[in-house]
This record gives C-alpha cells, structure tokens and sequence, in this order.
C-alpha cells in the first residue's frame, strides 16, 4: 500500500522508526544498486578490446565511459525530486527496468555512437536506481541504526565501483565484450521481481513538481565542461572548438545555479550550501570520487598497456582495494571511528589514506605489481572509512521529507566526480605523453603510437613515456584527494564548532 515518508518512517514524536524488514530490503536495494555501480569501471578492462573491435579513438573511449556518468549526474536530483513526489519504490522498479533495456542496447552496439548512446540511455536508469537506493535506506533506519546501514550501503557502492574491472577481466577472458553488458539483464529482473514484492512504498507529499529545465541545464553544462577537458589535448587547449564547448558549460552551468534560486521548488535548493556541514561533505565526496575514477581508469590502462596483463589477470589485480573496503565496512569500521573521531576527523583520516594510496600506486607501481599492491589496500582503507561519514554528512544536513533529493546529490557529487576524474587526469595523462613524445600528439590510442616505432629501443621509450604519464596523472589525483580531505574537515569541523549539538547527535546514531 502507498504511504507517505511519514507514515511509514516516523514515530509519533516524528522521529524516523525502523521498519521490522529492513536488512532484508537493504540486501534487496543494494543487489540494484551494485548492477548500476558495476557499469562505473567495468568498461576500464575493454578498452583495448573496444579500441581495436570499433576502432575507437581515446576520445571515443572517454566518452563510452563518461556518457553514462554524466547522463547520470544531470539526472540524479530530478530523479531524486520525482521519487520523493511520486513514490520511492515506483521510481526504483521503473530504473530497474529502464537500466535492463539500456543493458541489452548496449551489448548489441556495433559501433562506438551506438554504445556512447547505449550507455547514455543506462544511465538514465541508473540515476533513478542510485536515488532510490539511499533514500530508501534513510527512511527504513532509525537514528540508532542508520550510520551503520548507510556504512554497508557505502560498502556496496565501493565493491561496485573498485569491482567492475574485475567482473569485467573475468567476463572479456571468457566472452567478447558485449557480454559484460548483457550480464545485467538478469540481475535486473531479480532485482525488479524484489524490489516489487518486498519495498516499501514512501513519498513525501508535498506535490513539489520535477525541475525539467534544472536537468537540461546542468546536463548540457556539465557536459560541455568535461567535452573541453577530453579534447584540450587533442585539439588544443585555446581552440575555438575547446574554448568554446568550455563556455558554453560555464554559462549554463551559472544558469542553472540562479534558475534554481528562482523557482519555489528548485531540483537543488541553493541555500543548502550555507550549511557548512554540507559544503564540507560536498568537497569531500567529489574530490574523493575524482581520484578513484581517474586513478582506476589509468590503472587499469597501466596494468594492459604498460606491464602487458591480460584483461583478467589486470581486473584480479584490482581486487584488493575492492577487498579492503568490504572487510572493513563489513567489520563496522567505518561507524566506530565516526562514533570514536567525529565526522571532521574521520574524513580527514580517511582521504588522507585515499591520498597516499594514490602517490603509493604512482611512485611504486612503475616497475611491478608490488607497489600498487600497496597503494590499492591503503586506498580500499581510506574509502571504508571516509565514504560512509560523508554520505551521512550529506544525507543528515538535508531535511528527512527531501531523502530523494539528498540521495541525488549525494549521487550527482559521485558521478560527477568520477567523470571528471577520468577526464582531467586522462587530459594529464595524454598532455603529459604528448609533451614526451611529440608523435603522440593526436594519436588515437597508445598502441596506434606504438605502431609507429620502427625499433625495440623507440618502443620502450614509448613506454617509458606512457608510464611517465601515468605517473604525474596519478599524482594529481592524490593531490586533489588530500586538498579535499583536508577542505572537508575544516569545514565540517567549523561547523560543529558553531553548531555543538550536532556531533554528539551523529555520535549517538553512530553507537
């Protein structure tokens, strides 16, 4: 039976109760919510498939990972906003379905539009999964129980995230790449079979309408942004063509922010970001999600194109961040230090051990396997910590009625992040090689540079060059990592600081 949020999830002294159910619906939701978060990464181990099956160029290949990203991240808060209108459940059974259809379109492409299209179609499905999701969790824990459950929800969405070139190697060493598509179908008819028989139904009824034109607009913006982040390298950085699409992204992205200080029901209420616990959290989620993105797309091209793994034995070899996280989170971890620490602390901790993973993997990994060993487990801690502290930050500073919305955010931050990891330290990575070796300025891929070379000697400096790259690439991400840590603890810190009774509330869920 339909209810609203506040029939279904709040006592009568209006504070939120658990429902008796509830680690059965969050198996349930996670199960949709890891066949979304596989489809992040798992493409990373195709891409030499794809380079030579479609002959894709580098552009190409960035676009098939980044369509998907950023058709989602436009799309989250008005999923976000119609799941909390129209019913929570409705909106996960529907991008179940939708997430299946796209799936099968993009296992059947034959050439790279069809799949950049395909994975723009999932990823509409995936931005009313990946809204769902995390709001359903909000409304079905109480206080005392929801740091903990948020904590496993995060543990999902890492395995997912850290997974999918796993999946992805064990897939391509068996099938031909398609296959790592179609896989999804069957998980998402269990999971629609689930979701409908077992989830509870919860909308928040206050009639607020879907901001349509907020969608357009941040879509268009952000992809206009990271269009001239993926083609600065390739046409230059003050062509008209990159300047140009830069603009454009600029201006409609500042649109967008005074659409949505205009109209009453905004896709995002701008005045949230006069929380500072909300600014820091915010910080904190798209700096950490631009580091693993952007690390795990070079990664896995270092693992291939530079070391020589095969598409399995690279994905095997990205486990162990995946395995760190789950062990972890898994232990309660990630609550206890939010209870021990506080949220500024915890964050801190944990991006600062994302950080060093990151500078492990590209000052240690250029000669073997080893360092990045190190790097990948040091990294897989510092997610299990700090991932599920600012996903609480973000959800606890946004109002119970506006899960949905909450939940968009949180997930817009995540995508967008993770798209524009991939874009900016991949136009570090191709920057960086052109500057070494001039003939890969404007080159397709690195094995159409390879072709090139007429010796051993002229290869292995190519090599040496690529992997360079990487390097310097990497070392930005965890740049960027440590900054956001440390940005996201001043500022939630300062917060608590002007707001005393808002830690010893967290402590309190968090035991």
């Amino acid at each position: 039976m339909t209810a609203t949020s506040a029939e279904t999830t709040s006592s009568p002294e209006g504070a939120p109760r658990s429902h008796p159910q509830r680690w059965l619906i969050l198996g349930v939701i996670c199960l949709a919510q890891l066949t979304v978060l596989l489809d992040n990464t798992v493409l990373n181990v195709a891409i030499p498939s794809l380079t030579e099956d479609l002959d894709a160029s580098s552009a190409d290949v960035q676009w098939m990972l980044n369509a998907y990203s950023l058709v989602q991240s436009g799309l989250l808060l008005t999923a976000g906003n119609a799941a909390d209108r129209y019913g929570r459940k409705k909106l996960l059974a529907t991008g179940l379905a939708l997430f299946g259809l796209g799936s099968l379109a993009a296992g059947l492409a034959q050439t790279s539009g069809q799949l950049i299209a395909a994975r723009a179609g999932m990823g509409v499905g995936g931005a009313l999964l990946m809204t769902t999701t995390l709001a359903v969790v909000v409304q079905i824990f109480d206080d005392s129980e929801r740091v903990k459950a948020i904590g496993l929800w995060s543990t999902v969405n890492s395995l997912g995230f850290a997974a999918g070139p796993l999946i992805g190697g064990i897939m391509l060493d068996h099938f031909w790449w398609g296959a790592i598509f179609l896989v999804n179908i069957p998980v998402a008819v269990v999971g629609l079979v689930a979701v409908i028989a077992m989830v509870p139904e919860s909308r928040s009824g206050t009639g607020d309408r879907p901001d349509v034109l907020g969608a357009i607009l941040s879509t268009i913006g952000m992809t206009g942004v990271v269009y001239a982040i993926i083609t600065g390298p390739v046409h230059g950085w003050t062509s008209g063509q990159v300047l140009g699409s830069a603009a454009v992204g600029i201006v409609v992205l500042a649109a967008f922010a005074v659409w949505e200080l205009r109209i009453p029901n905004p896709m995002l209420d701008m005045h949230f970001f006069r929380n500072q616990r909300f600014v820091g959290a915010v910080a904190g989620a798209i700096l950490v999600a631009f580091g693993m993105g952007g690390s795990l797309y070079l990664l896995t091209q270092h693992l291939q194109f530079v070391l020589g793994y095969e598409p399995l034995d690279a994905g095997l070899r990205t486990a162990p961040l995946a395995l760190t996280v789950v062990a972890l989170n898994f232990t309660g971890l990630g609550a206890r230090l939010l209870s021990w620490l506080g949220t500024p602390r915890t964050i801190a901790s944990g991006m600062t051990m994302v950080s060093a993973g990151l500078a492990a993997i590209a000052l240690l990994g250029g000669d073997g396997y080893g360092g990045m060993l190190l790097g990948l487990v040091v990294m897989g801690a510092g997610i299990a910590v700090s991932m599920p502290a600012m996903a609480n930050a973000i959800m606890s500073a946004i109002p119970p009625e506006k899960a949905g919305v909450g939940a968009g955010v949180n997930g817009t931050l995540a995508e967008f992040g993770n798209g524009l990891g991939v874009a900016v330290l991949g136009a570090v990575l191709n920057s960086r090689f052109a500057a070494l070796i001039p003939a890969a300025a404007g080159a397709v891929s690195l094995p159409a540079v390879m072709a090139t070379a007429d010796s051993d000697a002229e290869r292995s400096r190519i090599s040496d060059a690529f992997a360079e790259g990487l390097e310097t690439s990497q070392l930005v991400g965890a740049a960027a990592v440590l900054a956001g840590g440390l940005l996201a603890a001043f500022l939630l810190h300062r917060a608590e600081r002007s707001s005393p009774q808002a830690q010893p509330d967290q402590d309190a869920g968090a035991q």
